[in-house]
């Protein structure tokens, strides 16, 4: 028992530890904890986010990997590195492109027109112009035969042919027929498509036209999703049902049962029943995180709470213009939100405590 124990803690200790985040301070890149700690002090002129494990940066022109502890794991011998992925990684040397593992050893794999990353478990393979799948072992999982193959989302990707589209899973296996003009994400079965003029949602693979929609966005995290028709935005369930009637001039996705709407010039939020919960009156405003908070705008950004509390004062930039960041999350994930004061970045927990106490000359996400 006492063994088990120990190895639970073990693997949290391992996971938290290497949940670090890529921050810019006097110039130079290091990687600060959750606690707002340095876990490795800021002496990198170039540095990536760390994925699977391993962060890449650069030393001596080269590029390498290093672990949570700032040891060298791959040493610094490429021209050219992506993100691991899946165990896998994109490297170019010697201007030849390869995957490589965590030994930094060279992987086989098919002929490819070009090296795509891995997306859990597959990575696209392109031969003759067209796109199929490869496993970690670099096996053939799904032989190139697409136009087009977009990235995953969980265990789905889009997937296009003689300008049709449809749905697969990572065997390979077709889920919806490209057959539509445009296709949406595959959420619980269900996604939204446009078949000639008219839009709607494949349920069990039958389309569904709903009269009068001329555009349906993507499902999010909960079974609503909005649309619009003449002009006004509304929101659509599973199957194809409106249940909250097209009348917002502009709306985003629910979650926590609540959804930001737009009336008369102003946000707000409304519940599952379409009814307003909490006021417009903010310039913009966002999604709800699993956090429960949500981003509003006055004159600059805050955060409140599910019942329209202002938790975090709108004090703050929550988005970059012009930086190294790749990935622009807006709100609050895992316990933590990124914003700017001050010409500076930071990270604010849900109480608008600033993490560590201290502001940063860039920060990207955890």
């Amino acid at each position: 028992m006492k063994k088990i124990l120990l190895f639970l803690i073990l693997c949290v200790q391992v996971s938290f530890a290497q949940d670090l985040a890529l921050v810019k301070q006097n110039g130079k890149l290091g990687y600060i904890d959750r606690t707002g700690q340095f876990a490795i002090k800021p002496m990198y002129d170039k540095a990536k986010n760390f994925s699977d494990g391993l962060a890449a940066v650069k030393d001596q022109n080269k590029w390498g990997f290093i672990d949570a502890k700032g040891k060298w794991v791959i040493p610094a011998s490429f021209d050219g590195i992506n993100d691991f992925n899946s165990g896998l990684c994109v490297v170019e040397k010697d201007k030849r492109h390869f995957y490589i593992n965590k030994k930094g050893e060279e992987v086989k794999t098919p002929p490819t027109e070009k090296y795509f990353d891995f997306e859990g478990g597959v990575a696209f393979i392109r031969q003759a112009n067209k796109v199929g799948l490869i496993n970690t072992k670099g096996n053939i999982v799904l032989e190139p035969k697409f136009d087009m193959i977009k990235s995953f989302q969980g265990e789905y990707a889009r997937v296009k042919n003689n300008d049709r589209w449809g749905i697969i899973d990572k065997t390979g296996k077709v889920i919806v027929e490209p057959v539509y003009d445009e296709i949406g994400n595959y959420f619980k079965g269900v996604t939204w498509a446009k078949n000639g003029d008219a839009f709607g949602l494949v349920i069990n693979g039958k389309f569904k036209a709903i009269e009068g929609v001329d555009k349906i966005w993507d499902f999010h995290v909960q079974d609503l999703t909005y649309a619009r028709k003449n002009k006004k935005i509304g929101f659509i369930n599973l199957k194809g049902e409106w249940a909250i009637e097209p009348k917002f001039d502009k709306a985003r996705a629910f979650c926590k049962n609540l959804a930001p709407v737009y009336i008369g010039k102003k946000w707000g939020y409304i519940n599952t029943s379409g009814a307003i919960v909490i006021d417009p009156v903010y310039n913009d405003a966002e999604i709800f995180s699993e956090d429960g908070l949500a981003p509003v705008k006055e004159k600059d950004w805050g955060f409140i709470d599910t019942k329209g509390k202002m938790i975090i004062p709108t004090n703050y930039a929550i988005t970059a213009a012009l930086s190294f960041l790749e990935d622009d999350l807006k709100g609050f994930s895992k316990g933590l939100a990124r914003v700017k004061n001050n010409g500076k970045w930071g990270f604010l927990d849900t109480k608008g405590q600033l993490l560590g106490n201290q502001w940063f000359e860039n920060a990207e996400l955890f």
